[in-house]
């Protein structure tokens, strides 16, 4: 099989266009991969960055879509089927994946391959994310960070499908309009006066919860604009500074700062999955879930899809496509 292989820590340029043997199904489901979802801890990866560290060289890649070739009794999917699934080890960046049958999950009919090829760390981490971690309520406000990318979307439309008032931030006006359409109630600049806004726009009082995958400057500021109870949820670090903070300001205000760390949960409580999944699945069926697909680069082309979000010009999911579906 054709595959996209890590050779070097030098960031996208390490990744190699490679054949090499199919894995063996063993125990897992054997998917034949029509798209790949490109993520941030992928390019982590590339550089050695990402807390895990494989040893070279690697498959990388864990969000794939594709169809069953062959599941062990008992998985819940069956061949000919079409899938989306979760690999915790790696791998998802090649025409065929192995992956444990509790991390694979039919696709809705009307979504494209392309569609789901990054639903299931993105919108599993945003309900784990604003539920279990934030404890999020009906009519409470939402601010969303990055809320053009593939986590922000999921996030907006997470929060949405709670009954949510959703305001998005984002860098500029291109991006801006992928949140409105991912169903962000209202959408803010990072480049303007974002803190007051928010407070405008909640009478005073301030968000309710915060999801934030930026870290850096925007985790400083996001502390600002809590209301009083609010939850600052800590999802990732885009910008590249893992920020601190002083803890005496959490108590002066009543606020946490609250970890999300979604894959590294399930090994605490697997039994997370399906419960995260029959809640997503109720919520695409009502037409809550639409994922929001960014560029497709074909499989050859996958340095290219990375360093499309290492400058942060995609909008939507990046996904890599690896055969006609």
């Amino acid at each position: 099989m054709r595959a996209l292989q890590l050779q070097r820590l030098d960031g996208p340029d390490g990744l190699q266009l490679v054949d090499v043997p199919e894995p063996e199904a063993g125990d897992s489901v054997l998917i034949d991969v029509v798209a790949a979802g490109v993520s941030f801890p992928d390019l982590l990866l590339t550089r050695g960055q990402y807390q895990l560290k494989p040893a070279l060289p690697f498959i990388p890649g864990v969000e794939v879509a594709g169809v069953v070739r062959q599941a062990p009794a008992g998985a819940g999917v069956k061949p000919g089927q079409r899938v989306m699934a979760f690999s915790f080890g790696l791998g998802g960046f090649a025409e065929v994946a192995a992956i444990q049958p509790e991390m694979v999950f039919p696709i809705p009919a009307d979504w494209s391959f392309e569609a789901a090829a990054g639903v299931v760390m993105n919108y599993h981490t945003a309900h784990f994310a604003l539920h279990r971690r934030g404890r999020l309520k009906a009519e409470e406000s939402v601010v969303v960070h990055g809320a053009a990318g593939g986590v922000g979307t999921a996030a907006v439309q997470v929060a949405r499908g709670a009954k949510a008032r959703v305001i998005a931030v984002v860098s500029d006006e291109r991006k801006a309009d992928v949140a409105r359409r991912a169903g962000a109630h209202e959408v803010l600049l990072s480049t303007g006066d974002w803190v007051a806004q928010v407070r405008e726009k909640t009478g005073g009082l301030g968000a309710n919860v915060v999801v934030d995958p930026v870290g850096g400057d925007i985790f400083d500021k996001s502390l600002k604009c809590l209301a009083p109870e609010g939850r600052l949820l800590v999802v990732g670090f885009a910008s590249g500074r893992i920020p601190e903070v002083q803890v005496n300001r959490l108590l002066l205000r009543n606020i946490d700062v609250v970890g999300v760390a979604w894959g590294g949960f399930l090994l605490h409580e697997p039994s997370l999955t399906p419960t995260i999944a029959k809640d997503l699945e109720a919520m695409a069926d009502r037409g809550v879930l639409t994922p929001v697909v960014g560029p497709v680069f074909p499989l050859e082309q996958g340095a290219q899809a990375l360093r499309e979000l290492d400058a942060r010009r995609a909008t939507g999911k990046v996904v890599l496509r690896m055969r006609e579906g």
